[in-house]
């Protein structure tokens, strides 16, 4: 009964008192707020690179073969060399591990650069992504066909000059015209259009659709590598379970095609989605710790406001607290009295912080690149701060109330 008293008597305190609740509260309104919007960006960051990222990049179950590049400070000679000394990873490489390896997967090479593309009527595209890779890397990276098809294994085995267009390069290009079986210029050389990829978004604001793919054997290759070399070697298998036993088999395979000893370095890297986040899961473990801890200063703020507003409350109801006391009301009565009503207090301000922070998330959402999601744990964790700051806020408001005296109260008054 005495705790629905005491939400009662802060409530109407609000009700009554809507100015001054107001800027009682705005500390912890705004600091609530603001936690809201900056873990929902966070948290929706760390969503996006775990589970959309991770799959754009380097596809679902996958360990990528690329050329290893050791930290070269300063322009250090030394360094310099042992980069150039690298060996690139070649498509006699993947054909290697297709022959060796004994874990079923997809295994399909990739090499990126870029470039402007020209259609039939003159019309170009400019910073275009070129992929030249084999047929694999269209079942590896998920790509559904919107218009004809993926080139094949034969075209690409023979190198034929056809190409598959992200869906915003066949606009741009064709506009209201179908482009399976037209004619593209890529660095001058005429590829033939065979398909066009489902629009696949943006990632982070960069677009995924203004792409070109064509076989890595075709005349592709002379614009995004030397002959025979690839950017990497993407190896899929069928369940992550197999992934660590694919990855250390292409390991022995590379080692043994290298030539390298017991005990020496791999002169190459393997990748996988899991090795890369480690990273992110460093930056992300700051970010969730320092941006919180941070925006929570402001609630240390609308804390000292709250206690001096209950200070003020009080001393303005020294008559109703001594009357209490003199009929009987123990201490322990007031300091819960008092605690019940600052935490109320500051638990609406909690509240009506997570309504205009689940509203700006929805903006932030909205109106820019960056993806955000409202976990329901931050938002238990907002009440719970709200209700926190109010009961230590108000230790010191009770601590007094009980402790008055009823006659020198009264005298006082």
């Amino acid at each position: 009964m005495q705790l629905w008293e005491g939400v009662r008597l802060a409530l109407g305190y609000i009700r009554s008192e809507k100015l001054k609740s107001l800027f009682s509260l705005l500390g912890v309104i705004v600091g609530i707020m603001f936690l809201i919007v900056v873990v929902s960006i966070v948290e929706g960051i760390d969503r996006y690179i775990r589970d959309d990222f991770s799959s754009m990049v380097f596809g679902v179950n996958t360990v990528t073969l690329e050329r290893s590049r050791p930290n070269i400070v300063d322009g250090d000679p030394v360094s310099l060399r042992r980069a150039a000394r690298r060996p690139r990873i070649e498509m006699d490489d993947a054909d290697a591990i297709r022959d060796r390896l004994e874990t079923p997967a997809t295994i399909a090479v990739e090499s990126i650069s870029q470039g402007e593309v020209e259609g039939p009527g003159g019309l170009k595209v400019e910073n275009v992504l070129l992929f030249g890779a084999s047929e694999e890397i269209f079942t590896i990276r998920a790509y559904d066909m919107e218009l004809g098809r993926p080139f094949s294994a034969q075209e690409a085995d023979r190198g034929a000059a056809v190409a598959v267009l992200g869906k915003s390069t066949a606009d741009l290009l064709f506009e209201d015209e179908d482009p399976v079986g037209a004619q593209v210029r890529i660095r001058d050389f005429p590829f033939r259009v065979v398909g066009v990829i489902e629009e696949q978004g943006s990632m982070l604001g960069l677009s995924r659709d203004n792409m070109v793919l064509a076989p890595a054997r075709s005349p592709i290759r002379r614009m995004v590598n030397p002959r025979n070399v690839v950017d990497g070697v993407v190896i899929q298998t069928a369940s992550p379970e197999l992934l660590r036993q694919a990855t250390a088999e292409t390991e022995g395979i590379m080692r043994a095609r290298h030539g390298l000893r017991p005990g020496e370095e791999n002169d190459f890297n393997l990748e996988t989605a899991e090795e890369a986040l480690s990273f992110w899961d460093d930056i992300s473990r700051v970010l969730f710790v320092a941006l919180p801890g941070l925006v929570s200063i402001s609630l240390v703020v609308g804390g000292i406001v709250i206690m001096n507003i209950m200070l003020v409350s009080v001393m303005e109801r020294t008559r109703e607290i001594v009357v209490r006391k003199a009929i009987g009301a123990r201490r322990r009565d007031i300091l819960l009295q008092v605690l019940i009503e600052t935490a109320t207090l500051s638990a609406v301000g909690a509240l009506v912080g997570i309504g205009i922070g689940v509203a700006l998330t929805a903006v932030v959402r909205a109106v820019s690149p960056l993806p955000a999601a409202v976990a329901p744990q931050w938002i238990g964790l907002g009440v719970a701060l709200g209700i926190t700051v109010g009961v230590v806020a108000g230790v010191y408001p009770a601590a007094r109330a009980s402790k008055l005296n009823p006659v020198d109260a009264l005298r006082y008054e």
